[in-house]
């Protein structure tokens, strides 16, 4: 006996046993008991998702003499004539090479006769998109009112080529993607049959290769058994259907916390020694991230198409990775997936791009931060870092301001409205020197400000030299500074200078970004004045709020408050 494919040997003959479907065989089963058949149906989904299948049973329970719940018997002689294509009366059309207007006039000549021995006459269509635009308006009037004994069914996998005025005549089924699991069982129910060993993550690559096409996974199948014989491995199969390799995207997810920027190279060295496609790669390892990030949500993996085994795999990055952490790669993996169309070297820029996630440091939320502050200090952070081995990635908290030491928020028991301020003497710094320390706060500016114009001076003299005296320091309103100029030749220079110069060297100097604005006379509310060469200044206090919290975060670390 010749050898039968596998979709073919193991295709449904009874509703029942098409699987994934079943919101339509239910609904077709429940039609023809009660004797609703309508005349024509259309159904559409994806390939190998069982649309032709129906459509036969469909044509057998209409026609079979000893159905039992809709399902057809097929022991009958209607039934095994149809099984067996000898049936008249069942019309299979492949609507690709009989798209023409004269195929269906004959078609609507051959409607009028009545079955030879069946109940109906049926007439399946398939990839009925491929008609053309006047076989369709041709078999409209047909279609609409066709003989009692008449019925169509349609099979299309591109729905959106088929006329609105055919639809609206149709009873439209949609057939679904058929899900990895069911198809891993169908798969499996085979191999027991064919006494074919073959284990869970090899199941799970032909599924997956087959992207929700039971026909599809039937035919990989059969070619795995062909180059495997009676024993499948999951190596072989591999190299056999060119797929990617899962543990090599786990490679990766494991390489981030340790910081091993060797695995980068590895992997894309055994990349190129298999001829695997780097799109392909960087799109999978996009859905690897976001699998990672729905066990991290969702604490669970029931929404995570994948094998058994690297379910628990997922379930143990919970502690290793955060929701924001996992975004970044994922947005960083988008921007990749992009450049790499227009990239020359694919290898290089897979190399960078591995790179660049592995030495991706942990992010941590501003909820994380208030709780170490209500906790006392920042010294927890510093202690997770080093007692979490292989749980958790290094932790650096990036900011502007470059902490000597972890910096302990202690909370005045009752703060003082009116204590003045007292400032430790200040070092005198050469011209051109930068902070290395803590940035200067908001009211020590006027005490370094002749410090800061001389440095300014000294560096740009021809330019600012010779408008220094006007550069007087008249108050600061949260992050910009007010200069009181007197001239206005002096004005326009400092504006000519602000951005270029002034502004940089200020975010060196005093250790925090500001903006300047230079007003004409004599500064606005907070005015310095010259004294016996001593500055003095109306110093802005931020007022003890309500919360000791706030107002430990605007002594310990400098901070402002914004309403």
């Amino acid at each position: 006996m010749s050898f039968v494919v596998t979709a073919r040997k193991y295709r449904p003959q009874r509703f029942d046993e098409v699987v994934g479907q079943e919101h339509i065989t239910r609904t077709l089963k429940n039609a023809i008991q009660s004797g609703r058949i309508a005349h024509a149906y259309l159904l559409t989904g994806p390939r190998g998702v069982g649309k032709t299948t129906t459509a036969r049973i469909l044509a057998k329970s209409i026609n079979c003499s000893n159905s039992v719940d809709a399902e057809p018997c097929n022991q009958c002689e209607m039934c095994l004539s149809i099984q067996n294509s000898q049936l008249i009366d069942i019309i299979e059309i492949d609507a690709a090479s009989n798209r023409g207007i004269d195929e269906i006039r004959s078609l609507r000549e051959s409607v009028r006769y009545a079955p030879s021995k069946g109940k109906y006459k049926v007439y399946i269509i398939d990839e009925v998109h491929m008609l053309t635009k006047d076989s369709f308006n041709a078999f409209l009037k047909t279609l609409e009112e066709p003989p009692p004994h008449v019925v169509f069914i349609f099979a299309t996998t591109d729905v959106h080529r088929v006329p609105l005025t055919i639809l609206s005549r149709c009873q439209r089924y949609d057939f679904r993607r058929i899900q990895l699991d069911t198809i891993k069982e169908q798969l499996l129910y085979i191999a027991r049959h064919e006494d074919i060993e073959i284990d869970d993550k090899t199941l799970t690559l032909i599924a997956k290769k087959a992207d929700g096409g039971l026909r599809d996974a039937e035919s990989f199948f059969d070619q795995v058994v062909a180059f495997c014989g009676k024993k499948i491995e999951y190596a072989t199969v591999t190299q056999l259907l060119n797929v990617i390799d899962d543990e090599l995207f786990f490679s990766i997810s494991d390489a981030i916390p340790q910081k091993n920027f060797q695995a980068a190279f590895v992997i894309s060295e055994k990349l190129y020694q298999n001829g695997w496609n780097y799109s392909d790669f960087i799109e999978k390892l996009t859905e690897h991230f976001r699998n990672i990030l729905v066990s991290l949500v969702t604490k669970s993996t029931d929404m995570i198409e994948t094998a058994q085994i690297y379910r628990e795999k997922y379930l143990s990055y919970v502690r290793v990775f955060s929701e924001s952490d996992i975004l970044r790669i994922m947005q960083y993996l988008g921007t990749v997936s992009r450049e790499l169309k227009y990239s020359q070297n694919h290898k290089l820029r897979v190399e960078i791009a591995l790179s660049h996630i592995i030495g991706l440091e942990r992010s941590a939320s501003i909820a994380e931060l208030m709780q170490m502050a209500k906790a006392g200090d920042f010294s927890a952070l510093h202690s997770q870092q080093q007692n979490a081995p292989k749980q958790a990635a290094e932790l650096k908290i990036q900011s502007q301001v470059e902490q000597p030491k972890p910096v302990s928020l202690a909370i005045p028991a009752e703060p003082k409205r009116n204590e003045t301020a007292v400032h430790a003497p200040v070092r005198q710094r050469k011209a051109g020197d930068t902070l290395q320390g803590t940035p200067v706060s908001d009211e020590n500016i006027a005490n370094k400000w002749n410090e800061f114009r001389e440095m300014l001076a000294s560096e740009k003299r021809i330019q600012f030299g010779a408008f220094e005296p006007f550069f007087v320091f008249g108050g600061i309103i949260r992050s910009t500074i007010i200069v009181s100029v007197g001239d206005k030749h002096a004005k326009t220079s400092f504006e000519q200078l602000r951005k270029d110069f002034i502004e940089p060297k200020a975010a060196a100097f005093f250790g925090k970004k500001y903006t300047f604005e230079f007003r004409d006379g004599a500064a606005p509310a907070i005015v310095q004045e010259q004294e016996g060469g001593t500055a003095q200044q109306t110093q802005r206090r931020s007022l003890p709020s309500d919360d000791p919290y706030i107002d430990a975060i605007k002594k310990e670390l400098g901070g402002e408050q914004y309403n």
